[in-house]
Formats: C-alpha cells, structure tokens, sequence
C-alpha cells in the first residue's frame, strides 16, 4: 500500500513498515520476583505499532526465564554474568528500528513508547531519547535524590543542549548509530558509556515528562553506603578504571533481590501474568 493510499485510509504510518518500530531490551538475572510487573506495563503500551520485547536472561538460576516465555516475551540467553554483556546480548538480537533499554524491577506508564516515538518525530537530530526514572519504594531520600538529579539533567540540557547523564532504566537510540557495548565494563558502561558514544553521532534529547518507574532496592542500605560505596567507588570510580584499564578491575555492587513484587504498577496497568499477554511483534 502507497503511502497516500494509506493516509487516506488513516491508517498510521508506524503500522507500515513490516520491522518492528521499537525493540526493547529487559535484562535480568534471578528476576522471578518483578519481571511480571515490567512485563505487563510493556504489553500495556499505547504505542500503535511493531514493538518486540526481549528479556536477556543472564545465567538466571530461577524461573526468570520460564516467567518471561509465559508471559509472551522473546527469550534470549546470556550465560557471562554483567549488566553490559547482558544489554550486548540484546542488542544483537533486536530487530527494531529503535532500541528501547529498561530493567526488569521497574514499569512504565502506557504512553511511555507514544510519547519516545513522538521525540524522535519531533527531533529529526535526535539519535537518542532518554528520560528520568522515579524511585517508588524508597524513603524519602531516595525520592529526593531522583528529583534532584534529573532536573539538574533537565536543566542543563535545556540551558547547553547536552545532556550529562542517562539512565538504562529509560533510553532510547536508534539502531544504526550505536556499534554496541563495551562488555570489558561494569557499572556505568551501559549508561556513561553509552551516552559518550551517543553524543558523538548526534543529539541526546531528554524528555523530562516521560518517566519510568524503579525500585529503590539498590538504596535499600542507606544514604552513605549509596553514596559513597554504590555510587563514588563501584558506579564512578569503577567506570573510569575499568575504562583506563580496558577491563574490570573494579567489579559492580552486590546485586539486591526482592522475595516479592517491589514495584507497583504503572499508572493504568493492572497486572495479569496468566493472561499470556503478547509482547513480541503486534500491531
């Protein structure tokens, strides 16, 4: 069908190209307990169009794997442990015209992918759309702290026109411009790393209205162990030496599990696993 066929028929354009429009990628290792509540607020999304949605399984030793399949996601294995080996897995596996990253404790709002595809409309520029994330079972800190740090991201970028962070929990690049991750780093390597390489290739745009929402659960020990143990010594200092190093000299923080679901449901989304919702390519 010709393109004026089709817009006569009001038919939308994101349903006539036969590759899926977004490829998202959910990394998890041992994420059995939260996956479904990701899961579910993707199948949710109003977005009209081809979305595929891949969950990486990184040497899971529960029933992340087998929760996914159920739930209609396209399962990919990655036995090296590491949040990048993880992100590197999926990327190779995608289809999509645009790569979406999220994590598997955290939900998005139904128009999370509508109002990305529409950044990328409005932006011709753009190679990336990122956004900000909101802790949601947290103490007060936490809250404060992803609200402080991601208006000073909106800020900046809206005074310079760069954007200084990202976070994997809400990002979005087109294929084509980015050449993959560098798999000899740890924490930081599939954010900082990614954003440097992002914003060589053409602009980073930040669309501060359009959250997703995480767990506070790496927060869980306190203020001064995140700031100084998580954030300054494995996420800041681990991303530089290993970079220098070319390999990971400092490894990634302990990784924090839930015994229950810890993330609520986006907005909207009322969460049904036994409902086999299909989130490989539809439209």
């Amino acid at each position: 069908m010709t393109s004026s066929a089709a817009s006569e028929l009001d038919i939308p354009e994101s349903l006539l190209d036969p590759w899926p429009r977004f490829s998202v990628i959910v990394p998890a290792f041992n994420e059995e307990a939260v996956l479904a509540g990701c899961l579910d607020a993707l199948a949710a999304q109003t977005f009209v169009g081809p979305v595929e949605v891949i969950v990486v399984d990184n040497a899971s030793t529960d029933g992340t794997a087998a929760l996914a399949e159920r739930c209609g996601a396209r399962v990919v294995h990655e036995p090296r442990a590491g949040v990048c080996f993880a992100r590197q897995r999926g990327l190779e596996a995608a289809s999509g015209q645009i790569v979406v990253t999220t994590d598997a404790d955290t939900t998005c709002p139904p128009g999370w992918l509508q109002e990305i595809d529409g950044q990328f409309r409005r932006r011709p520029d753009a190679v990336a759309v990122a956004g900000p994330c909101v802790y949601v079972d947290g103490l007060w800190w936490s809250k404060a702290w992803a609200s402080l740090l991601f208006g000073l991201v909106a800020v900046l970028a809206s005074l310079t026109g760069r954007v200084i962070y990202v976070t994997a929990t809400n990002l979005a690049f087109y294929r084509r411009t980015f050449s993959g991750y560098d798999t000899r780093l740890t924490q930081g390597g599939d954010e900082l790393d990614v954003l440097r390489r992002l914003r060589r290739t053409g602009a980073v745009v930040f669309a501060r209205p359009n959250p997703t929402y995480t767990s506070a659960r790496r927060l869980q020990r306190g203020l001064l162990y995140s700031v100084v143990v998580s954030l300054c010594f494995h996420y800041l200092l681990g991303y530089l030496v290993n970079r220098v190093a070319r390999g990971p000299v400092v490894g990634s923080a302990p990784a924090f599990r839930a015994s229950g679901p810890s993330v609520p449901p986006a907005e909207g989304v009322a969460p049904t696993v036994d409902d086999a919702v299909r989130l490989q390519v539809h439209g």
